[in-house]
């Protein structure tokens, strides 16, 4: 059966040409001029992965990104003009897996698309027999089969590290990504965090969270 891939895009000779290259590699693509018909199509088709822009009319493709998760665990790629590296932290926080800047290479992003289907859980939640199981949508954490209690704070910056496991991130990066950049609050408090969820990891003799010296923190599973 073909993958779907859901194009939220609203440049639309863009659109048509991403639709192309998918269709060459034998995906099916939907394509969608803005945020409200995306969300309307993705109910509808249930794709694979959606690759989404982040300048759209009306609802922009945060407000988007933020709507899938609240239901969906699929890949989602963001598209943007904007090359700062905040921007693409920020849109990593609310739940991208990808951020491409235009103007990009299709062949790339095809590349792209098919390394996040190669790495896409069955099912969306991944395997149980994972030691931590994180489950979005309910907001509840499993070690090894027994709840692990977590503040939501605490949840979403594990979840965080844990969806980019291996990649750096600085504390800078990890309080714009969880807390946003208009919500007041102490960059110290990250380090409270780490630390908080280490001892509850800890105690199920996980130690997931490493600390790059002098750079910041990572999810690394030695499992």
């Amino acid at each position: 059966m073909e993958k779907k891939i859901l194009i939220i895009e609203d440049e639309k000779e863009l659109a048509e040409i991403l639709g192309e290259y998918l269709k060459v590699e034998g995906y099916e693509a939907i394509l969608a001029p803005d945020g409200k018909e995306g969300l309307a199509l993705l109910s509808r088709y249930l794709p694979d992965l959606v690759i989404l822009d982040i300048m759209l009319p009306g609802m922009d493709g945060m407000e988007v990104c933020r709507r899938i998760r609240e239901k969906h665990e699929i890949p989602i790629i963001m598209l943007s003009a904007k090359s700062g590296e905040m921007d693409k932290v920020i849109c990593l926080g609310i739940g991208a897996d990808d951020y491409v800047t235009k103007p990009f290479s299709p062949l790339e992003l095809v590349a792209r698309v098919k390394a996040h289907l190669r790495r896409a859980p069955k099912g969306g939640e991944g395997p149980d027999t994972e030691r931590l199981i994180l489950k979005r949508e309910s907001y509840t954490a499993y070690a090894d089969g027994q709840v692990l209690e977590l503040t939501t704070k605490e949840f979403e910056m594990l979840y965080f590290l844990k969806k980019h496991e291996n990649q750096v991130f600085s504390k800078e990066q990890l309080y714009e990504s969880i807390w946003g950049m208009n919500e007041f609050g102490d960059i110290s408090s990250v380090a409270v965090y780490i630390k908080r969820i280490r001892e509850k990891l800890r105690a199920h003799s996980m130690d997931y969270i490493k600390t790059v010296w002098g750079v910041g923190y990572k999810f690394f599973a030695e499992e």
